[in-house]
């Protein structure tokens, strides 16, 4: 029965979301000797499952060339660190997974795909255990580190001692909280056991959340020693690639892996990713001039994309799942000071803890004009947080303008206009609040619109915007990174890691402040950065994660969506589409929501 069970789990949530075509594929992958369902993608942004990175199959003529040329990414959030556990923003996990690999890969469409792993873990091939509580990978048998050494179940052991070290503050380690431990049975057979019965058994060691680490380079440096190990700097792993030179922010240089396991996939003899500017000039660089090969995250105003289009130099990679647009208000008291630490829990924000005034400063948010004007066919309006897959986003929510009701609820709440129009609390605190995002065009007019609401409504807002290349970036001596929330309210886009959102809606969760909030003791990494407490959250997030049926796990996700939303401590603008830019000769992009763009560059080619 729990076997049953767990394999309704895993085929009705895939079913739910992917329709029947999707899920047959999945069932071909999980089955032994089915035949081979996994091709590679026909056009860029394609859904179905692409062929794991690296996977054993004959080579075409273009792919059995030698590494030739460069390959030429402008990044203007520059990657700061190569070491995904560490990493604080989308541009790190893009360094990291050029070099490391996790288990399982999962497509746009949901289909898992194996890269370290030799094959998909089910019921059918004894991977999913009866009670739901274990998982066993096979490995991909005579894989081998960059440098050499064997890769074994040894090291995905040690990447979950690495990641659940409270000391390392592994930015990761909700993704593995729900593991009881992992086990290396032989070198190519690891099995991992929950703490309870769990649908989202493929959380840990998945996408780039999921990399696993070299544990003869990184067994010394665990816990206090993580973020001083030469590795984050120097990357290398399984992966096609390893790094040659790396300036955070600046440049990174990757060379081919000599041990690579299908080195005849490696077309490139360099690749180089430059750091900084901003949205606009990298669309520039690929679709007009051509001065380089791929830009990431074009969240450029759609008058001026369409416009950098006309060049006709390169394309547009369009993807789902380019996360959510989104405002998240901050709970502790971003001007008070507590023993060295600004924003510190033991504080408590002067108005910002008041629900009244979070839900007035929502509706006083105009989202369907910034969709239109500054969005255009890369962005929708929405009211969730929870955008994909699609069977868990909620209908119980809209996304409201109303400046009239945003008025009257701080009227009734007894927030009072002074003369300079300008509301005070009824304590007398001036209404007066920070507003931070990273630097970009596009996010600086968002800043505008929601500052116009803001202040109709008698609420002085002051912009500040952060080099992206900060705000983004994994450094905990920094008070201007997005996890300090030195301000009052901050905006940037976030996803889903993967079909099972558990990391991503920990942000909310607060059953142990001193775990789950970000602060100094644990190096601003733990998720929960907003600090917000919710005990109705935390007991749903806790249902979820150990729920093995599929509509009850999605009545649970969307429930906490609704909790966030109707409580208005984060406020979703858009629901983004994954916008880059390719130059014309290069193939093989295949960006999805539940892994960086660099997931499959084993598969690029150019000319």
């Amino acid at each position: 029965m729990a076997t049953q069970l767990t394999r309704r789990y895993v085929l009705g949530l895939l079913s739910a979301t992917l329709g029947a075509g999707a899920l047959t594929t999945l069932v071909a992958a999980c089955t032994p000797n089915a035949p081979a369902q996994l091709t590679s993608p026909t056009a860029p942004g394609a859904t179905s499952a692409p062929a794991p990175a690296g996977a054993n199959v004959a080579p075409t003529a273009a792919a059995a060339r030698a590494p030739s040329g460069n390959l030429s990414i402008l990044m203007w959030q520059g990657p700061t660190i190569a070491n995904g556990h560490l990493s604080q923003g989308t541009k790190d996990y893009v360094a990291a997974r050029f070099c490391c690999e996790p288990l399982l890969t999962v497509s746009a469409d949901g289909v898992f795909s194996p890269v370290l792993a030799a094959e998909v873990p089910s019921t059918a091939n004894g991977g999913l255990s009866a009670d739901g509580k274990t998982v066993t990978y096979k490995l991909r048998p005579g894989v081998k580190w960059a440098d050499g050494q064997p890769f074994t179940a040894d090291d995905v052991a040690f990447t979950f001692e690495y990641v659940t070290n409270r000391d390392t503050a592994a930015v990761t380690a909700g993704s593995y909280a729900s593991l009881e431990s992992v086990e290396a049975v032989d070198p190519v057979t690891v099995r991992l056991t929950f703490k309870q019965p769990t649908g989202g058994w493929f959380v840990p060691f998945l996408g780039y959340n999921g990399t696993v680490l070299p544990k003869h380079a990184l067994g010394n440096y665990v816990g206090t020693a993580a973020r001083d190990a030469p590795f984050n700097l120097k990357a290398f792993g399984t992966g096609p690639y390893l790094i040659q030179d790396f300036k955070p922010g600046d440049v990174l240089t990757l060379t081919p892996n000599p041990n690579y396991r299908d080195p005849t996939k490696l077309a490139f003899s360099q690749i180089s990713v430059k750091g900084g500017g901003d949205a606009v000039s990298a669309g520039r660089a690929v679709l007009q001039t051509g001065e380089y090969d791929y830009a990431w995250n074009l969240q450029v105003e759609a008058q001026v994309l369409n416009d950098l289009l006309k060049g006709g130099k390169g394309d547009l990679v369009l993807s789902p799942g380019g996360g959510v647009e989104q405002i998240f208000f901050n709970m502790a008291d971003p001007t008070a000071e507590v023993d060295g630490e600004r924003g510190s829990p033991k504080s408590s924000h002067p108005f910002l803890t008041d629900q009244r005034v979070r839900q007035a400063m929502a509706i006083a948010i105009d989202r369907s004009t910034m969709a239109t004007q500054l969005y255009g066919q890369t962005g929708n309006p929405t009211s969730n947080v929870l955008t994909i897959p699609t069977n868990l986003a909620s209908k119980n929510t809209s996304a409201e303008f109303n400046l009239d009701k945003a008025n009257q609820l701080l009227d009734q709440a007894g927030y009072t206009r002074g003369s300079d129009g300008i509301r005070v609390t009824p304590s007398g605190v001036r209404m007066h609040v920070v507003f931070q995002t990273s630097i970009n065009s596009l996010r600086q007019k968002e800043q505008d619109q929601v500052k116009d609401g803001w202040q109709k409504i008698g609420i002085e807002t002051e912009l500040k915007s952060v080099d992206a290349s900060v705000y983004f970036a994994s450094d905990a001596g920094n008070p201007d990174t997005y996890g300090h929330f030195t301000a009052d309210a901050e905006m940037f886009t976030s996803t889903p890691d993967s079909p099972f959102p558990l990391l991503y809606m920990k942000r909310f969760y607060g059953k142990d402040p001193a775990t789950d909030w970000a602060q100094k003791s644990n190096s601003w990494s733990a998720p929960n950065f907003l600090k917000w407490q919710s005990d109705q959250y935390n007991t749903l997030f806790d249902a979820a994660g150990s729920e093995i049926d599929p509509a009850k796990a999605a009545a649970d996700w969307q429930a906490m969506n609704d909790l966030v939303i109707n409580a208005a401590v984060v406020v979703p603008l858009i629901e983004r589409k994954g916008a880059d830019a390719k130059a014309k000769a290069v193939q093989g992009p295949n960006p999805g929501p539940f892994d960086v763009f660099s997931w499959n560059i084993a598969d690029w080619t150019k000319g």
